[in-house]
């Protein structure tokens, strides 16, 4: 079906989910890691609502009624919780980037045996490798520069980038870096003092996999 016909069955529908989901990950959230601080203020928790439900509507036109729709449904709920976290803690929770990867490998496995695609879930995986590998290398070479938090996060962000082709796997990991770039560049103008090191690199990681995911079909 196409993105047009899906838009009246799907888009609005999943637009409302995608607003009571991201509470729902906020309270979940705030149960199992607690060390985290509990709950956000009420304007992050509307801004990581409008966020999650404007992704969710982007994919719904972008996949429409394609078998791997919830899986990249959870990356965004996912990716709008992580990135959140990240900014605020400079931490991404491995319990969460765990279930990105866990989870998100059960969705598309079942998007493959769906359509079939076996060849796309054979790519995922060596995404996913290709990406932590990659990533581990660098964070090896410049520990400075990214955490160990990325280098376990490039993991899920490769399967999912991988699952769709070479070349958004190819894309996704260098704009990873071209946008920290540019967020680091604007951190450093708003605020003085900090250290490029202290910007957090996740949101940047997960801004370049889903723009690529959204614009390169």
């Amino acid at each position: 079906m196409t993105a047009t016909a899906a838009q009246p069955l799907l888009v609005a529908p999943l637009g409302l989910l995608g607003l009571l989901t991201s509470p729902l990950a906020e309270l979940l959230i705030a149960r199992f890691l607690p060390r985290l601080g509990g709950l956000p203020s009420p304007l992050v928790r509307i801004t990581t609502a409008v966020g999650s439900a404007a992704l969710f509507i982007l994919l719904a036109l972008r996949f429409g009624f394609s078998p791997a729709l919830p899986a990249y449904l959870l990356l965004a709920v996912l990716a709008v919780q992580l990135s959140r976290v990240d900014v605020a803690h400079h931490l991404l929770p491995n319990p969460l980037v765990l279930l990105l990867l866990a989870a998100g490998l059960g969705l598309l496995t079942m998007s493959a045996v769906l359509v079939p695609d076996w060849s796309g879930l054979l790519r995922a995986a060596a995404g996913g490798v290709i990406l932590f590998l990659g990533y581990l290398i660098l964070g090896l070479v410049s520990p400075g520069g990214l955490g160990m938090g990325d280098v376990k996060l490039a993991a899920p962000l490769g399967m999912y980038l991988g699952y769709l082709g070479w070349t958004q796997l190819f894309y996704g990991g260098l704009l990873g870096f071209v946008v920290g770039g540019m967020m680091t560049i604007l951190m450093l103008r708003l605020k003085r003092g900090i250290k490029p090191s202290e910007v957090a690199h996740g949101p940047a990681m997960f801004a370049a996999a889903i723009g690529v995911v959204l614009l390169l079909a």
